[in-house]
């Protein structure tokens, strides 16, 4: 499945919900579906810099594909980088360099979101694309 067409089916998804506390409680519940991240990689050099919570973020490149794991110590950080890994996990390098991500705007969560979180979210896809440019 192509990025632009994730990213729909997210934004089609958050449509479900017409309460923004329900959106809330669906974001959460995305983070809570990632698997933990092994301690091993809870270190100072996998913590995304810029963002609010702690949140530690690796990426595995095979075959040109991009494959990312992440954790957070914050519900609603966890759930954005759980949709961030859902649309560029296993995306070839190019695709994930060159991808708009859209539906960040698209499912209005930046309205909702604090200051320091909107740009916990730039410095989280700032990182995610790095990782794929190495």
């Amino acid at each position: 499945m192509t990025i632009n067409n994730i990213q729909k089916k997210i934004i089609s998804d958050f449509e479900l919900f017409s309460d923004w506390s329900d959106k809330y409680q669906h974001l959460i519940d995305q983070g809570n579906k990632i698997p933990a991240l092994d301690k091993k990689y809870k270190i100072p050099e996998n913590l995304v810099k810029g963002c609010q919570s702690q949140l530690w973020l690796i990426a595995e490149i095979i075959d040109d594909k991009v494959y990312y794991q992440a954790d957070c110590d914050s519900p609603i950080p966890k759930g954005i980088v759980a949709l961030l890994i859902r649309v560029l996990s296993s995306q070839s390098t190019n695709d994930i360099k060159d991808s708009d991500l859209f539906f960040v705007q698209e499912t209005q969560l930046i309205n909702y979101l604090s200051p320091n979180r909107v740009q916990g979210i730039t410095s989280l896809i700032s990182r995610m694309k790095q990782l794929a440019d190495i």
